[in-house]
């Protein structure tokens, strides 16, 4: 069995990496179960709890037979032979991204850590001796490709099953869309973990693999690792992130079961297509489209001052977090 590098910079580094899984269960999970809670099909302790186990399952399951998204993370970014230069510039990624998320959920915006981590590692590796050398180009065709793909297959799906969820009608009907709600919440926390559990994951096996020591391979998941970060994105969603889904689910536009049953199966089936190509995508980005697209194709009353806001967080995320992964590296090299 391969061990872990026993190196404090390495340390420091999965501390921050579990911080940041902390934080994306805390902030970003909770649009997984933002439809559930705004029809009422569940209580918001009810779907934090659902969230949680979901979130477990799919960060581990997937990165066990699937771990497409966990190797892409790995191959973004080239940090150079200094293990100790190396791993400063991933903790200074880190950093960015638990800066970023804490103040974008300080005013109730869902943001996406996904994009942060990506955005963060850029700025990191752009610190470094080459700049511009140490990113690799084609990864991030795959980001962006990932990006296009689920908001827009998102936001097109929402709209496509939210007319049809319009035409069912009756008590019977109500009491089916509830029960699949419950059902359709608890596959996008599952797809969520997939995604997100691998992508930290694949952090942690870069910077494994950067102290220069025999590491797992491609495609390669030690289960204690594994374990652990499934347990600390679990934990994370359990916290909540009441704030995220009222801005998602109410305030932006609130859907009723047939609706939230819409957007929920729509961001799923967006989830998991990238997923399975191995595109490292945001839920929160795949969620809020499809939330829009199904409000919007039954004529509901969506805010588009909130949606402005959202968006224009969601923008903001790739400079910013590039920016502070730039700084904060340049600051941790002075450290060493």
């Amino acid at each position: 069995m391969v061990s872990p590098p026993l190196s404090p910079l390495f340390f420091l580094l999965s501390l921050l990496t579990l911080a940041v899984i902390l934080v994306n269960g805390w902030t970003d999970a909770p649009n997984a179960i933002a439809s559930a809670v705004s029809s009422r099909a569940l209580s918001f302790r009810s779907a934090a709890a659902l969230a949680a186990v979901c979130n477990f399952g799919g960060a581990a399951l997937s990165s066990l037979l699937h771990p497409a998204v966990a190797d892409t993370v790995r191959g973004l970014s080239g940090f150079g032979p200094d293990p100790a230069v190396a791993l400063a510039a991933l903790c200074a990624a880190l950093a960015a991204i638990v800066l970023w998320s804490v103040a974008a959920w300080r005013f109730g915006i869902p943001t996406s850590e996904s994009h942060a981590l990506m955005a963060g590692l850029t700025g990191s590796a752009l610190a470094l001796r080459g700049g511009a050398e140490n990113v690799d180009a084609g990864t991030w065709r795959t980001i962006l490709l990932g990006l296009v793909l689920s908001t827009g297959l998102s936001l097109l799906l929402g709209r496509m099953l939210g007319r049809l969820s319009a035409r069912l009608r009756g008590p019977g009907w109500d009491r089916a869309c509830r029960r699949g709600q419950v059902l359709s919440a608890a596959a996008m926390a599952f797809l969520h973990g997939a995604q997100d559990g691998q992508k930290f994951l694949g952090v942690f096996l870069l910077g494994w693999g950067l102290t220069g020591g025999s590491g797992p391979g491609p495609g390669e998941i030690p289960l204690p690792l594994l374990a652990v970060c499934a347990l600390a994105m679990g934990l994370g969603t359990a916290l909540g992130g009441r704030r995220i889904i009222e801005k998602v689910a109410v305030d932006m536009v609130q859907l009723d079961l047939r609706q939230g049953l819409a957007s929920d199966l729509a961001a799923a089936g967006a989830l998991l297509l990238c997923t399975l190509l191995g595109c490292p995508v945001s839920t929160t980005h795949a969620k809020t489209a499809a939330i829009l697209g199904a409000g919007s194709a039954c004529r509901r009353a969506a805010r588009w001052d909130v949606a402005a806001s959202i968006l224009l967080v969601w923008l903001l995320t790739f400079p910013a977090c590039l920016l502070l992964g730039f700084l904060l590296a340049r600051l941790f090299f002075l450290c060493l």
